[in-house]
């Protein structure tokens, strides 16, 4: 028999790489009584070159992973993952499981030109959730994706403001531009903490959207719903791993806080 998740367990969440942390720290403004325990997998970053078989069978090694450390919940803090594996871990598992979708429904409510512009992996934007979510939310107006190659592996590594990374960025928002996008969809995690650089590249009229908040929103009704919000009233703690080593690690606490612990992790 399965037992049921302990409401004071922690809510596990995990990415191919630190991009999940975007979403986790929106997790922890909306609930800072709850205890979080994040993977990074950055050992296998990027999952946008991955096939989807390989990326649902890691996606449920690592969500059985968290189970075995108390996780409540799982977060699947990765939009390449959520098109390839949702359905098979919530087959798979018996708690609740949280996935991303890139933020087109907003963004075309957001948009005055009609032009929406999508940047994201390849994985994402070729997969039959991505085309779903075009169908549902994005009738009428025009979506420009853009894959993004190599965006992933320098946010990997912390190069958050070089000069080659502003140049990678430029390389990817300018065709945006020219098709006359005014809205831009961060389509994966990691892009978040390079949006200084998009908002430069794109200037001040191209708003930009991505789905960290409302994720955590979602992480909230569904702990309600099922009872398992944390009975604790101090404040929750925080527990890293990543798979990448040192320099990802590294990577994390810079983009955590640099105090943070991050545990290297075999699996």
């Amino acid at each position: 028999m399965i037992p049921s998740p302990d409401p004071s367990g922690p809510i596990g969440v995990f990415d191919s790489g630190v991009g999940g942390l975007s979403v986790l720290r929106h997790v922890r403004a909306l609930l800072p009584r709850e205890d979080l325990l994040f993977v990074a997998d950055s050992g296998h970053a990027p999952y946008g070159d991955r096939s989807p078989d390989w990326i649902r069978a890691r996606s449920i090694q690592l969500s059985e992973w968290l189970v075995s450390q108390g996780a409540k919940a799982i977060v699947v803090a990765c939009n390449t993952a959520t098109a390839a594996a949702t359905s098979a871990l919530r087959a798979h598992l018996a708690l609740p499981v949280i996935a991303m979708e890139p933020a087109v429904k907003p963004a075309t409510a957001a948009t005055r030109s009609g032009v929406v512009g999508v940047l994201a992996t390849t994985g994402t934007l070729e997969s039959a959730r991505f085309a779903a979510l075009l169908d549902r939310f994005a009738a009428g107006i025009e979506v420009v994706a853009q894959p993004c190659p190599g965006l992933v592996e320098v946010i990997e590594r912390g190069e958050l403001d070089a000069p080659a990374t502003r140049a990678l960025v430029a390389g990817f928002v300018n065709p945006l531009l020219a098709r006359r996008v005014d809205t831009i969809v961060l389509g994966c995690t990691h892009y978040p903490f390079v949006r200084d650089v998009i908002a430069a590249v794109a200037g001040p009229g191209v708003t930009i959207v991505e789905t960290g908040a409302a994720v955590a929103r979602q992480v909230e009704r569904r702990l309600i719903e099922a009872s398992l919000l944390t009975p604790s009233v101090a404040p929750g703690r925080d527990r890293l791993f990543t798979t990448g080593g040192e320099t990802a690690a590294a990577t994390a606490r810079l983009l955590w806080r640099e105090a943070a612990r991050v545990e290297l992790l075999d699996l």
